[in-house]
């Protein structure tokens, strides 16, 4: 019966990890596809104008 205690999480873990994997693989896409993909794009936008603002000499 050591066996079957040493194989339980294992075999528990990999059922989650499946279970998150096929998850993560439906929410892709779908009615909030447009929504997502316009708050990325306006977060990268963000950081990119934040780390691209000239800085004046001497300061």
């Amino acid at each position: 019966m050591d066996y079957v205690s040493a194989l339980v999480p294992p075999v528990v873990m990999a059922a989650f990890f499946i279970g998150l994997v096929v998850t993560i693989v439906k929410s892709q896409g779908g009615p909030n596809k447009a929504k997502e993909d316009a708050a990325v794009d306006a977060a990268i936008s963000r950081a990119e104008s934040v780390h691209q603002t000239p800085r004046a000499e001497g300061a």
